[in-house]
């Protein structure tokens, strides 16, 4: 059986005042209940809490759970303070040695994530590139005098700055000669 300290509710509507009780887990929050332990008032100004600590701390060390709310109320009271004294620390649990093989593991693991990390700080500080705008193709003129024997087509500068290509001008002539 399953002992919790727990709030009964008493009290008429709207004014509730509180038994703490040792009851079965099992029973409802208002049913049966083993032993009275205490009450608390949470109306009164200030809370109005009275707590047989003896019996309380009892029930404790048997095994009981309190709730939340009871631990509190044993805390102000003082109950369980000393339940805290008289129970006896849990020895330490001895730590587990890692094999070989785990240690590997674990520096494998934190091998590969340094990369990434280092990748996505690169990332966050570069703003991202927009895309270039597509422009016209351009012909460009060679800088060198064989390269612009290679291109036929390409249109001469004479040295006063006029372009001198016979196919260019009968294009924007229209063609009427």
């Amino acid at each position: 059986m399953a002992v919790k300290l727990r709030l009964k509710r008493m009290g008429k509507k709207k004014q509730p005042t509180y038994r703490i009780v040792a009851a079965d887990s099992r029973s409802p929050r208002d049913g049966r209940f083993i032993e009275a332990i205490g009450t608390y008032a949470p109306r009164a100004d200030p809370s109005l809490i009275e707590v047989d600590n003896a019996k309380a701390i009892a029930w404790l060390v048997k095994g009981a759970k309190a709730s939340e709310t009871v631990r509190k109320i044993l805390e102000i009271s003082g109950a369980w303070g000393e339940f805290a004294a008289l129970r006896p620390a849990k020895p330490a649990k001895p730590a587990r040695k890692k094999s070989e093989a785990a240690k590997k593991r674990a520096a494998a693991r934190k091998s590969a994530k340094k990369p990434a990390k280092k990748a996505e700080k690169k990332a966050e500080k570069k703003p991202e590139k927009k895309p270039a705008k597509k422009r016209a193709a351009t012909v460009e003129a060679p800088a060198e005098p064989e390269a612009r024997e290679a291109m036929p087509d390409a249109a001469e500068v004479t040295p006063d700055g006029v372009e001198d290509n016979a196919e260019t001008t009968a294009v924007v002539d229209g063609g009427n000669d």
